[in-house]
């Protein structure tokens, strides 16, 4: 891995990207959003996550966030763990996943090709960290984590898209609450 693509600084704050194996479209379903946003809101009371902006597509997530317990490489670590074995197995109980099979096989698939996997891979390993230094660079993260849903052609408005911290920019914390760096929000 790259030296641009580390946790050099443990109490930074850092914007994160991950996507699902072959960015398989898995967030279809409120069910799997769910998924992720109950583990998010967990993190940030019981494991140390400050969020500061963030974005749940349909295949992949964007964070900015930092550790308070300056361990963000192990906080995301446990994260993608935790959420990889909660989605499966909601995939596998979800009687209404018609592609439940398919996305199964996919992920199985993935996790053969990878001998430190038991059975399945969801997440693709890199999370590429970039470290946020200044307040402009705060500002274009979050923009661009913002205009994502609107660049892909879901939403025209960024506070359209419900999982994504556009909405808390506009007081709305209906699905998670964030924490403030003092000039955003």
């Amino acid at each position: 891995m790259s030296r641009n693509y580390k946790f050099h600084n443990k109490s930074s704050l850092y914007f994160v990207s991950f996507a699902t194996v072959n960015w398989i479209d898995v967030f279809t379903r409120q069910i799997y959003f769910n998924v992720l946003a109950k583990s998010v809101d967990y993190c940030r009371k019981e494991k140390g996550m400050e969020l500061y902006a963030y974005c749940f597509m349909t295949s992949h997530v964007h964070l900015i966030f930092r550790s308070s317990n300056e361990d963000p490489s192990g906080l995301l670590r446990d994260f993608k763990k935790h959420t990889a074995r909660e989605l499966i197995k909601t995939i596998e109980n979800n009687p209404q996943e018609s592609r439940k099979e398919l996305l199964l096989w996919l992920f199985e698939r993935a996790g053969k090709k990878n001998a430190t996997k038991s059975k399945y891979q969801f997440w693709q390993h890199h999370n590429k960290p970039i470290e946020l230094w200044s307040e402009k660079a705060i500002k274009q993260k979050i923009d661009y984590i913002h205009n994502n849903p609107v660049v892909s052609g879901y939403v025209t408005n960024a506070v359209d898209w419900k999982y994504s911290s556009a909405r808390n920019f506009q007081e709305d914390n209906t699905v998670l609450e964030i924490d403030s760096v003092g000039f955003m929000g």
